[in-house]
């Protein structure tokens, strides 16, 4: 159930180059893929802030942010002991499956699969990121809850050299899965889908895009879909692949 919740910052800090771990402490539900409608400690800033939830556990919530403009450069200096606002849980989240289930992420869109992670029984994990700093933050971050592990990096400092998709093929000749959950830039995503597709196996995408209420109002996060205009805050962010991507290709 969505609400509104005065949270305090628990930790604050620098994890990995330009990606810091949030951790607040705060009472709620919520499912891997839903998201928290952050609002930061200024009058400055009026919009809200979208943080995929990376886990939920003993009334603490941890999230991952990356410094990318004048807000999330504020967030960087704001202490321990502050109080936020928190709305959420928001949206709806993946439909998590028995069976053999591969996450695939890039950048960011690692942080919402190490709560899926946490839920499955039989999960693997392909992590992309820029370097080997990101790397090793995320590998460290998934290695007590999956099975396997596979690594791109862009620049080759670590694991196989390239993108996530290069890998995936291989990945997909010499293991068996039941589904695929993926989170990331949306061209990897769409990917990511297609070879899915290919393997007939199903497959979950989570879409992100700059929200303004998070609540489904004001319709700036909507798109196009087999189904229609849907709103990727309130119908989403998870979708079916074959929803968003597959009508289009």
């Amino acid at each position: 159930m969505k609400k509104l919740i005065n949270a305090e910052i628990l930790d604050n800090k620098c994890v990995a180059g330009d990606i810091y771990r949030l951790i607040v402490k705060a009472d709620m539900d919520g499912k891997p893929g839903q998201f928290i409608q952050v609002r930061l400690p200024s009058n400055e800033f009026t919009l809200r802030r979208p943080f995929g939830i990376a886990a939920l556990k003993d009334g603490q919530v941890t999230m991952f942010y990356r410094v990318v403009g004048h807000g999330t450069e504020y967030l960087t200096n704001v202490k321990v002991g502050t109080e936020i606002n928190l709305l959420g849980a928001l949206g709806n989240g993946f439909s998590l499956s028995e069976g053999k289930v591969l996450l695939v992420g890039g950048g960011l869109g690692l942080a919402p699969l190490i709560f899926a992670a946490s839920e499955l029984e039989s999960v693997d994990v392909l992590i992309g990121g820029k370097n080997a700093e990101e790397a090793n933050l995320w590998q460290s971050e998934f290695e007590p809850l999956v099975d396997k592990l596979f690594i791109a990096t862009d620049d080759g400092s670590a694991g196989v050299h390239g993108f996530v998709t290069e890998l995936l093929p291989d990945v997909l000749r010499t293991n068996k899965y039941d589904a695929i959950l993926t989170c990331g830039p949306e061209i990897m995503m769409r990917r990511v889908a297609a070879l899915a597709k290919e393997s007939n196996i199903s497959c979950q995408v989570s879409l992100e895009k700059r929200m303004g209420c998070g609540l489904g109002a004001c319709l700036s996060c909507s798109i196009d879909t087999i189904n229609g205009r849907r709103k990727i805050c309130k119908d989403g962010p998870v979708f079916a692949a074959e929803e968003v991507f597959y009508a289009q290709n």
